[in-house]
Formats: structure tokens, sequence, C-alpha cells
């Protein structure tokens, strides 16, 4: 199999799965028991919580264990009061449940982007009002890669901050990261970013499924979304992760250790697979590749039907998606794509091509050659 779709998911590495293993059998004990083996498995587990922190330029208490992404912008979003006079700023580009939080909050408006999906910073400079309270802008998009100006956003939320200060306005302002899909292949620090909240996805970094982070910064006061033993500082109860946050731990930090190599290796694989798709018919490769995430090569095929090439594709042990897994499961058409302004057909015929430490120049040569005899027996059918 030639897997290209490790913005979707990635495969347990080894350092992380080893890791784990001793939590799921020796190690069992619940960390909140009071005896000495539980005992010495709560250190364990603070510690791989100071390591996650440690990468990311934070302390272990700043940072609540979740169940992955999604949940943790859930968690992030109690900050908004529902059917207030409250506005929350979004991306045109964000996770799915960065775009049902702020709908289910209701006063929301999206800041547009351009045609690589990079953030329009006069259209936030106008969006942003002494009623904004809560932004939550992706650190890199889900679907194209584009990175987006965090350090630039935060510093205008600095200023507003410091106007309102002046102004006496009481009104406080949350900025949001969502920094999953960056994570591993890009620095992500805190002290460069200056933002509120921060989520991570252990998913992504070739770590387990089902856990991830919410860093939440000093003097943001957070809402459980469930109650009962008082787990993660109140906010999310529950008997923790362990086995999981020890793999989570041990990923990011092998991850943080090869991030230059790595980053290197996909950007000439992405460089070479780029020039080799070069002529298919009416290619339209999405985004900027000087502000996008090493893997990514996001590319449109207008006048074909991206769901049979997938399925052709993966007939020949070839896997790639159409854009963000959990919007193309439901069949639902990329708002993300819209936004940066393709038509129905470029809509249709795209392909989100994500690289990882799975593949090599052999895969993608394979990849090329299988495309091209695809499109190509395609174009028979269609002239038919």
């Amino acid at each position: 199999m030639i897997y290209l779709d490790h913005a979707a998911a990635t495969p347990v590495s080894k350092k992380a799965l080893d890791a784990m293993l001793p939590y799921f059998t020796d190690d069992f004990f619940n960390p909140s028991a009071a005896y000495l083996p539980a005992v010495e498995v709560r250190h364990a587990y603070e510690h791989a919580k100071d390591e996650i922190a440690h990468v990311i330029g934070a302390k272990g208490a700043d940072l609540v264990m979740t169940s992955g992404a999604t949940e943790s912008i859930n968690l992030a979003f109690s900050l908004v009061p529902t059917n207030s006079d409250s506005e929350v700023l979004i991306s045109a580009v964000e996770h799915a449940a960065v775009l049902e939080n702020a709908k289910r909050v209701g006063n929301y408006k999206i800041i547009d982007v351009d045609h690589n999906g990079r953030i329009n910073i006069e259209d936030f400079k106008s969006k942003l009002s002494p009623k904004t309270l809560f932004v939550s802008i992706c650190l890199a998009s889900g679907e194209l890669g584009t990175i987006q100006p965090i350090s630039e956003i935060a510093e205008l939320i600095r200023a507003e901050r410091t106007r309102r200060a002046l102004a006496g306005e009481t009104t406080p302002i949350y900025f949001h990261c969502d920094a999953s899909q960056g994570l591993g292949v890009m620095e992500v620090k805190l002290n460069r970013l200056n933002v509120d909240l921060l989520t991570l996805n252990a998913a992504k970094v070739y770590g387990p499924k089902g856990i991830g982070v919410l860093y939440v910064g000093h003097n943001v006061k957070l809402k459980p979304l469930s109650v009962g033993g008082g787990q993660e500082m109140g906010l999310r109860s529950g008997t923790e992760n362990v086995p999981a946050t020890i793999g989570f731990a041990a990923a990011i930090t092998e991850a943080e250790k090869h991030l230059t190599y790595e980053r290197k290796r996909l950007q000439d694989l992405k460089r070479q697979l780029r020039s080799m798709l070069e002529d298919l018919p009416n290619i339209k490769f999405l985004g900027n590749p000087k502000t996008q995430l090493a893997g990514f090569l996001p590319i449109s095929l207008p006048g074909f039907d991206a769901e049979r090439l997938i399925f052709a594709l993966e007939d020949r042990g070839i896997c790639v998606s159409t854009g963000a897994a959990c919007a193309a499961s439901k069949g639902i058409k990329s708002p993300t794509l819209r936004a940066i302004g393709l038509n129905e057909a470029e809509i249709a015929g795209s392909l989100r091509i994500t690289m990882g430490k799975l593949n090599t120049e052999e895969d993608i040569r394979e990849f090329s050659s299988n495309l091209h005899e695809i499109i190509a027996a395609e174009q028979a059918r269609l002239a038919k």
C-alpha cells in the first residue's frame, strides 16, 4: 500500500508504542489511587504531560488532556456564552469543530482568505470589534496546508486589549489556535504564537488516536464539559488515559528531534511529485508552497470526478483523499475550497495528497505513474 493521507491519520511510531505498552498491562493502575504502584503511574503521567508541554514551551500544569482536537476545541469554546452579544471570529478554512461551535454560540463572523487559503489581515481588522470575545484561527489548514500568520494576528489582538484597557472597557478577548496539522512538521512554540489557548492532536504526529491537548493560558477560566472526579484541574473528569498520554509524549518528543530533517525530506518529495504531475490535463495546484506545510500537495483536476479517481487509486493500493476526512465521509462539499474561490468543477476534481514518514521517492513515482494511467482511462471513457 502507498499511503498519501497523513493529514487524516498517522501510524503510531515504534517508540510511542513501546512507551505505551507497559501501561496497558503491568502498570495499569488508576493514577488517582493512593497505593505506591498507582502513585508511580501518577508520576509517569505527570512527567509525560511535562514532556509534551516542554516541546511547545509550556508547563505540564498548563495542559488539559482530552480525547483529541475536537474535544479540545469544544472545551476552548466554553469561554463563549451562547446567544449573547459577544462575538466570535473564525477563519473560512477552520476545522468543522470550530465552525460548528461558532454556529452553536450564535454570534460569529467568518474572516475571508485569499486564493491560497491565507487569512486576509485587512478583513480581520475590519471585523475585530469591541464585542469580540473569542478568536479561533488554525495554525495550518487541514485541507490546503496553508500556514496562517498567527503571531501577526496575536499582535492585533494584543493591541485591541490595550485599547480596551485604556478606554475602560471590561470585555476580555481570547485567542485560540488549532495547531494539530502543523505539529511535527513545523515549530509550534507559544512564545512565538502568543495565543491564549492551543489545541494539539497526537494522531497527526505518529502518536495514538483518541488523545489530544488543550493548552490553557494563565487568567483563562474555562467551564468543564463534563463533571465528576475533578481530574485535569476540574475541566475533564474521568480516569486519565495514561497509556495514550505516555505515547503522545514519546511521539511529540521524537518528532521534535527529527523536525528539521523530516521537513526538508518532505519538501524534496513534494517538489519531485509536483514536477511529475505538472503535465496532467488542466491540473491546478492549490496553495502557495512558500506558505504551506511541507507534506501537503492538494490539487484540482477539473473535469474529473475525484471520488472515481480515489476508488481507482485504491484498487491499485494507493490511498489519498478528497479533503478533510470528517467532511468527505459525509459527502459534504468543502467550505475551504469554496472559500478560496474554486468553482464546482474544480471542487469536484480536488484531491488532497499529504505525505509523511511512510513515503519514499519510489512511492511518489508509483503514485504519479498510476494517476497518469487512471486519468488517461477516464479521458477515454468520457470521450465515448
